[in-house]
């Protein structure tokens, strides 16, 4: 661990030499991570493929893409963030002049999760570098393909100095978490925050905590139910359900629940076909532990459609379960995430 502590003096020191402060050095990097994202695309994909089993227009459309968006925005805004903003000085001041000027914090530290791995480690990496912040990355090793391509990607663009990807099982983010940082951001699951924002409050570390949760839908009898059904489906398939935001139950109202139903089971064979385990583009759970964590939630007596699942692959079939009530274990947290007995950062 003596690594850690090595990159964070450097960092440190680097940041006091005031170089991230300079708005056009802070843009050069934000370019260059950009072409090169755009010039490794193939291999992230792979990499995604490995891990989720995402297909290319799957890792572009939800991971990739918007990385290179929230980069065109940040490139295209930062000098503007920056610039000074004069307010009207208070009468017991004149006549002096008042203004607000954005100031990095200092060191940042991330944790993403692997549910969307390349995404949700360049959202907030995009934002602490047009800030003027130094980071240090820690993405997660159940995405350990994904990890190694930006690891990889993160040290052609930044020296060490500047922005460091650490790796490593959950005793690195414990031994990160002990240190002190200016800021820390963490996306995860609401149990793992609850442990970030311990640790952050011994060295009162502002943080910002993106955590996942319950997403439930309502379709009343008003509703077009049809389309309804359309884009619940479409949200919950991607990334085989593994989404913070995804549907994650439904609330339908009796004189269209049926109708619901029907619909639900039309779309998902339309979007995946009758034979799921088959389709390549399907993608997967993340790994083993996860897969069987899914499996135990899925009751027989409850069970509409679907139920059924493949070792091998790794791969769920789309499951509706009906009449579930707020104690069972479907309904206890996020469907894809970690439960509260997993001890694992």
């Amino acid at each position: 661990m003596d690594n850690i502590e090595n990159i964070i003096k450097k960092q440190r020191a680097f940041f006091m030499t005031q170089k991230t402060k300079n708005v056009n050095y802070r843009i050069e990097h934000l370019k260059k991570l950009s072409n090169i994202i755009k010039q490794r695309q193939n291999e992230i994909c792979k990499a995604l493929e490995l891990d989720l089993g995402k297909s290319n227009t799957e890792s572009y459309m939800t991971e990739i893409g918007m990385a290179l968006e929230d980069l065109r925005y940040a490139i295209n805004h930062t000098k503007k963030w920056s610039k000074k903003e004069y307010h009207i000085a208070p009468l017991a001041q004149f006549p002096s002049t008042s203004f607000r000027i954005a100031e990095p914090y200092g060191l940042a530290l991330i944790i993403s999760p692997w549910n969307y791995p390349f995404l949700l480690t360049m959202q907030p990496l995009v934002g602490a570098i047009s800030a003027g912040n130094c980071a240090i990355v820690k993405p997660s090793e159940y995405s350990e393909n994904t990890s190694k391509v930006m690891k990889e990607i993160i040290e052609d663009v930044f020296s060490e100095e500047y922005v460091a990807v650490v790796l490593g099982e959950k005793e690195v983010a414990e031994e990160l978490l002990d240190k002190k940082f200016d800021y820390i951001f963490f996306t995860g699951s609401t149990r793992v925050g609850k442990i970030v924002m311990e640790s952050a409050a011994k060295h009162l570390t502002p943080v910002t905590l993106e955590l996942g949760g319950k997403s439930p839908c309502i379709v009343d009898k008003n509703s077009n139910v049809k389309l309804a059904a359309k884009r619940i489906v479409f949200g919950k398939l991607l990334n085989c359900g593994q989404t913070c935001v995804a549907p994650d139950y439904v609330f339908v109202q009796k004189e269209v629940k049926q109708d619901f139903i029907n619909a639900c089971k039309e779309y998902i064979e339309k979007f995946i076909g009758e034979n799921w385990n088959e389709n390549t583009e399907y993608p997967k759970m993340i790994n083993k532990r996860q897969f069987e964590r899914m499996v135990e939630l899925i009751e027989k007596d409850d069970l509409v459609y679907g139920g059924n699942f493949d070792e091998k692959t790794l791969k769920i079939q789309p499951t509706l379960l009906d009449n579930k009530s707020f104690n069972s274990k479907a309904m206890q947290e996020e469907i894809f995430r970690a439960n509260s007995s997993d001890n694992r950062i």
